[in-house]
């Protein structure tokens, strides 16, 4: 295997198995605080991210679409399972528990840029640099990713959440159907060039202010 493969897979996958962690996480122990134990109750709010992973959607097809050259990369970790009916005020609730694992991202690419600048006015060690970038990036791009307003992605469950009640119902039959259509969208370039693109460059610009030259 290459050596700057392996170098790339050392400083990324740490930040983004983070990422997902505490993204899912997030999720559990929000639908926790707003009364649904599901998640809490199997073991899902927790930082360990073995509970979170799929083997699968984590792992081999990012690594799958990396090393053939996809233009896009798409994985995915084992959603928590969260029991709407059982939220304190469901349709509300239901927002505040799909936007909490979003949030955590915006979060953690803050803490990554902390870390990035104080990396570069102490000791600039290249690993940890690259690391650091790799928290920055991987955790914008999941959480505008996620925001995509189609479910089952969290930004779908928060449309669904905000609108009237027969308009959410008819984006909620979208649900099965979601990820085949996101595909579909990213294999043909829209999903990057009028979401992820546009969003993500701006999170990063926003992020650049905090950096410390």
């Amino acid at each position: 295997m290459d050596s700057n493969l392996i170098f790339t897979i050392l400083t990324v996958a740490p930040p983004l198995i983070l990422a997902i962690t505490l993204h899912e996480a997030a999720h559990g122990y929000a639908a926790k605080y707003f009364g649904d134990y599901t998640a809490y109750s199997l073991g899902r709010v927790t930082l360990n991210p073995l509970k979170h992973i799929d083997p699968i959607g984590t792992f081999l097809i990012p690594l799958i679409l990396k090393l053939s050259g996809s233009p896009f990369l798409f994985g995915y970790a084992k959603p928590v399972p969260v029991n709407f009916s059982a939220l304190k005020h469901p349709k509300r609730d239901m927002v505040w528990v799909a936007l909490a694992g979003p949030a955590s991202n915006f979060i953690q690419a803050f803490v990554w840029t902390l870390i990035f600048s104080l990396l570069q006015i102490t000791i600039d060690i290249p690993f940890l640099v690259e690391m650091a970038k790799a928290g920055i990036y991987w955790n914008v791009v999941l959480a505008v990713f996620n925001l995509f307003p189609l479910p089952p992605l969290d930004g779908g469950r928060i449309l669904v959440g905000l609108l009237p009640y027969q308009q959410a119902r008819m984006v909620a039959k979208l649900e099965p159907y979601g990820f085949f259509i996101v595909i579909g969208l990213s294999i043909a370039g829209i999903l990057g060039g009028l979401w992820l693109d546009p969003l993500i460059n701006i999170s990063l610009q926003i992020l650049n202010v905090f950096i410390i030259r």
